[in-house]
């Protein structure tokens, strides 16, 4: 899919880390210029050390690269934006987690997600162009805090419709629509440091 003019494509997962029927890990089979923020060792839960893996892949890469999120995903990239070590041409943030918010059984608590980092979520706005491509029934975010999010952030707000989490779980694997979203993406000429 990509061309030599293309930027890379930076997989950012949220805290199940790595699922190979997810609509990124078959994304990322299609792309030539991919990397994956690699899984954790220790401190899983660490949103500063999930950061810091998100950054350590930023910092491998020469030339313009995309984001390409999902659910904590968004907001691991939301919160290395806050300090970015360097530019980005977008990210696509699809289904963010509300981690403010009490999350569905099987998710953290809010007290370990406060503990670890990841609260408050920023609202500030990117410092590069960005898509969230939002749910309207999505177990881990209302549709109205997301796209009070997006709002916040300066992202242009994509309505899925009732795709759940757009997760494996809900029925989702390849989700073509985040080929056309990334397009956009990889389009944009506007980068900003």
């Amino acid at each position: 899919m990509n061309s030599i003019a293309d930027p890379t494509v930076v997989i950012v997962p949220g805290l199940r880390d790595h699922v190979a029927d997810h609509w990124q890990t078959l994304l990322a089979d299609k792309l030539d210029r991919v990397r994956t923020v690699p899984p954790l060792e220790h401190d899983k839960l660490s949103l500063a050390a999930r950061v810091a893996a998100l950054d350590a892949v930023l910092g491998e890469i020469d030339g313009p690269v995309v984001l390409v999120a999902h659910s904590a995903g968004c907001m691991i990239t939301v919160h290395w934006a806050q300090r970015p070590t360097r530019p980005i041409q977008g990210a696509l943030l699809a289904t963010p987690a509300d981690l403010e918010q009490p999350l569905p059984e099987g998710y953290p608590v809010i007290e370990d997600l406060e503990r670890n980092g990841w609260n408050p979520i920023p609202r500030g706005r990117l410092p590069f162009p960005s898509i969230v491509a939002a749910s309207s029934n999505d177990p881990l975010g209302g549709h109205r805090r997301i796209a009070g999010m997006a709002e916040t952030w300066g992202s242009r707000l994509v309505d899925l419709g009732d795709v759940g989490h757009l997760n494996p779980a809900a029925g989702y694997g390849y989700w073509p629509q985040a080929e056309e979203l990334l397009l956009e993406l990889t389009r944009a000429k506007q980068v900003a440091s």
